[in-house]
């Protein structure tokens, strides 16, 4: 499957042909009716709201990061905030989100974003032999072993995952 035929965002075909993922753009879901929450994605694929990778933006002290969680997951802003050693980490605008990473809030993938960013992988992820992300639209994902996904996105791994309380 060429990128023009892919459902796959035509910047995010082409990051992952730079990564040496063209193959990726095969494997590429599309879910006319939309996947943009974690629990639709899970359901339009079939698999545990735990396998869907969450691409998620945060303001650590006003400088964009991206948090990489399980669906079923919510991210403890406080252990990003000492991740990060931050005094203050927000959830990001959607205007920040579009500017990071060229990418519509419910479509940013992992990787190929429009500016360089510090990317946080929690550690949750590694449960499952595949997980499910973004292709750079609500309407479409992709499988990958989370290992690999991390890697590519130049991710570092750690625990940021909100424990029940």
């Amino acid at each position: 499957m060429s990128a023009t035929d892919s459902p796959a965002s035509p910047r995010f075909a082409e990051a992952a042909r730079r990564l040496g993922l063209g193959e990726l753009i095969s494997e590429v879901r599309s879910f006319p009716e939309g996947a943009r929450t974690a629990q639709e994605a899970a359901a339009a694929i079939g698999c545990e709201l735990s396998q869907i990778c969450k691409s998620l933006i945060f303001a650590a002290d006003g400088v964009p990061v991206l948090v990489l969680m399980d669906g079923a997951s919510r991210v403890d802003l406080e252990l990003v905030r000492w991740e990060l050693c931050a005094a203050k980490v927000t959830r990001a605008k959607a205007d920040v989100v579009r500017e990071t990473t060229g990418y519509a809030i419910g479509g940013v993938p992992p990787f190929g974003h429009a500016t360089k960013t510090r990317v946080l992988a929690d550690r949750s992820l590694l449960a499952h032999e595949v997980v499910w992300a973004a292709a750079g639209t609500p309407y479409a994902v992709f499988p990958m072993a989370p290992k690999d996904l991390i890697a590519h996105a130049n991710g570092t791994l750690v625990d940021v995952r909100e424990l029940a309380k």
